[in-house]
């Protein structure tokens, strides 16, 4: 039987957009400073875990994230790790959208002029197919509607499942296979015990 590994995904810590619930997609907003306590924190959950490679979005959210964490040396940046691009709807709250497309749903409808779930899902599937090759433990510093697209393809679902996965930031998932390397699983989603209030 072939060994089990495991990819880690941490979401980076607060910005002042995902205090305020307004969606961060190009805009490279740094963290807050609560933000950047939870990121080493998110170290300290992380210490003693031994990873075969670390990757993070270009964004300095992730990379300050990852770098607090103490895997910035480590880590390889990939471009297709960014978050979701929203498009005309960039700095917009969800409840700013709704007053004036009341059914508007992010998964299942995208952003005008940004991407679509199909778009992002094709992304996160590059994703997939590189780290399921890699054959060890894999963390990934990336942004929370990406990591829901990505936990959904990696498990066969279609990216509009990335609804039902809530992530917090500065949170940790890992994804691994029950049994058989044919069988995807969640091994654990959106730990925060390590983050301060």
């Amino acid at each position: 039987m072939s060994e089990i590994f495991s990819i880690y995904l941490a979401r980076h810590g607060e910005t002042a957009w995902s205090l305020t619930g307004q969606h961060t997609g190009v805009t490279d907003l740094p963290l807050t400073e609560r933000g950047e306590r939870n990121a080493a924190r998110l170290g300290e959950r992380l210490a003693g875990l031994v990873f075969t490679k670390v990757l993070t979005s270009p964004s300095q959210r992730a990379t300050r994230t990852c770098e607090l964490a103490g895997f910035g040396e480590a880590a390889g940046v990939d471009r297709d790790l960014v978050e979701w691009n929203y498009g005309d709807y960039e700095g917009l709250r969800t409840s700013e959208i709704h007053a004036k497309r009341p059914d508007w749903q992010l998964f299942r409808d995208g952003c005008p002029n940004g991407e679509s779930p199909q778009q992002i899902g094709a992304r996160a599937d590059c994703v997939v197919n590189r780290v399921r090759a890699i054959k060890g433990n894999v963390l990934i510093f990336s942004s929370g509607h990406f990591l829901r697209v990505f936990a959904a393809r990696w498990l066969g679902l279609e990216p509009a499942a990335g609804k039902f996965f809530m992530l917090s930031t500065a949170s940790l998932s890992a994804l691994t296979y029950e049994h058989e390397l044919s069988h995807p699983a969640i091994q654990f989603w959106n730990t925060t015990r390590h983050v301060s209030d």
